[in-house]
């Protein structure tokens, strides 16, 4: 089985940053495709970002490239999601989960595809 917990959120400014972790504990990291979700209140989750196991490859969503990088350690056994130019329609609940098998080229940002989800953290951006 595997661990996953989020750290970092808060509440932050428009225009702010925040870096959002996942670390994972439980099995093997090194072989996982990870993603951040995230779900505000009365809305379906949405995708946010995935990276694969080898960090070479990164897909983001339109609503956020250009402003959050996705990224891992994982001799820390650590995804990050670094977020700047916030913006208040990115308050939501942010996941991080974890896919296995071979990194997709296209359905990375569909949740029922992922296995492991974290407790879920908040992110608040004041207008």
């Amino acid at each position: 089985q595997v661990q996953l917990v989020e750290s970092g959120g808060g509440l932050v400014q428009a225009g702010g940053s925040l870096r959002l972790s996942c670390a994972a504990s439980g099995r093997t990291f090194s072989g996982y495709h990870m993603g951040w979700f995230r779900q505000a209140p009365g809305k379906e989750r949405e995708f946010v970002a995935a990276i694969s196991w080898s960090g070479g490859r990164t897909d983001y969503a339109e609503t956020v490239k250009g402003r959050f990088t996705i990224s891992r350690d994982s001799g820390k056994n650590t995804v990050y999601l670094q977020m700047n130019s916030l913006k208040p329609e990115d308050t939501a609940a942010y996941y991080c989960a974890v896919r296995l098998g071979i990194y997709p080229s296209s359905d990375y940002d569909v949740p029922a595809r992922y296995v492991h989800w974290g407790q879920g953290i908040q992110v608040t951006v004041s207008s």
